[in-house]
């Protein structure tokens, strides 16, 4: 690994059905399987854990396209994480659909602009050709 410029970590006890904790202790959380959670426990799982950082990466990357570009946006990004069947093995896979509001720009500067946000972004680079990522881009 090459100009590695920050790392974070945390650690993972028991799965779905488990806890996660940073090592700095401000990400410190129950796990709850969604898929097969007992009733009334509270918790979070890893496709929202993985929403929240794709969200905040993205609209990052979004508003510094859009800084770039010499527009001057207001932004939200709603990552939505999709856990489905992979019929290729029987198991699982996630997905995501990015649902992006740009404020200050046309719905066509809306779109290039997520294009550009999604070549850029550190999760969506690392999502790409791993999983399916729908951008919805709608300027408002």
């Amino acid at each position: 690994m090459s100009n590695i410029i920050f790392s974070s970590k945390a650690t993972a006890q028991n799965g779905r059905d488990g806890h996660v904790k940073s090592d700095d202790g401000i990400i410190d959380v129950n796990l709850v399987n969604p898929a097969g959670s007992k009733s009334g426990e509270k918790g979070s799982n890893p496709e929202q854990l993985f929403a929240a950082g794709y969200a905040a990466c993205y609209d990052g990357a979004l508003n510094l396209m859009a800084s770039n570009k010499g527009k001057n946006i207001t932004s939200e990004t709603t990552a939505e994480v999709h856990f489905m069947k992979d019929p290729s093995d029987d198991g699982f896979k996630i997905g995501a659909t990015l649902h992006i509001k740009i404020e200050g720009v046309s719905q066509e500067e809306a779109e290039d602009l997520a294009e550009a946000a999604h070549q850029f972004c550190p999760y969506s680079k690392a999502t790409r050709g791993n999983i399916e990522v729908e951008l919805k881009p709608t300027a408002v």
